[in-house]
């Protein structure tokens, strides 16, 4: 009985990774609206209704696209081998490479269905800005107890600070119709700015 339950368990997660593949790729190309449910069930061969086992719309499948990632970027950059410069400008520019490669639309689409927090149903969604400056947060403070960061370094409004210039550089992405790269623009952003801000608050060879 356990096992049929893990068996089943496990083609429901294979199931849904297959629904949400499907649908990243349709949205990429043709944007959430233009995506039927129809089209993501048949291209991966399950039916309309194995679809809302799963979601209640069609917009939760862009909420669950950025679900895990983005904890995966946080981790990956506290794990990265360098000084807190580097790990920071690693976070910042995989945070915004990872919503390019997914697709101006589906970034597009993100922003639509989350720019009014009263019409967000999804709970994630309504925390993630919030969730970003926490993660943020949690940079900086690594940075202080590592001793690469001063001990009266302003946390919080270097983290606020931080999380709005990334979500402001990815609306201006949105609304440039993706013109130039999100991910280069990031990178220009931390060779030439982030230093001067984060300086005066550096100890030793933090950079």
């Amino acid at each position: 009985m356990s096992e049929k339950m893990t068996n089943r368990k496990l083609a429901a997660l294979e199931t849904k990774r297959k629904l949400l593949e499907a649908a990243k790729g349709i949205i990429r190309e043709k944007g959430l609206v233009n995506t039927s449910i129809e089209e993501i069930t048949k291209a991966c061969g399950v039916s309309n209704g194995t679809f809302y086992t799963y979601f209640k719309r069609k917009e939760d499948v862009v909420f669950a696209l950025s679900h895990d990632m983005f904890r995966e970027i946080y981790e990956e950059a506290l794990r990265h081998d360098g000084p807190f410069m580097e790990r920071l400008a690693f976070y910042m520019q995989n945070f915004s490479g990872h919503i390019e490669r997914d697709g101006l639309k589906l970034c597009q689409e993100w922003v639509r269905n989350t720019v009014d927090p009263d019409l967000v149903e999804n709970p994630y969604d309504k925390e993630k800005l919030r969730m970003d400056a926490e993660s943020m947060r949690g940079m900086l403070k690594t940075g202080v107890e590592r001793g690469e960061l001063r001990e009266d370094t302003p946390i919080d409004a270097l983290a606020d600070a931080l999380t709005d210039i990334m979500y402001g550089e990815m609306l201006c992405w949105d609304m440039a119709g993706g013109a130039y790269s999100f991910e280069a623009r990031t990178k220009t952003f931390c060779t030439m700015f982030l230093p001067a801000m984060l300086r005066p608050y550096l100890n030793g060879n933090a950079e």
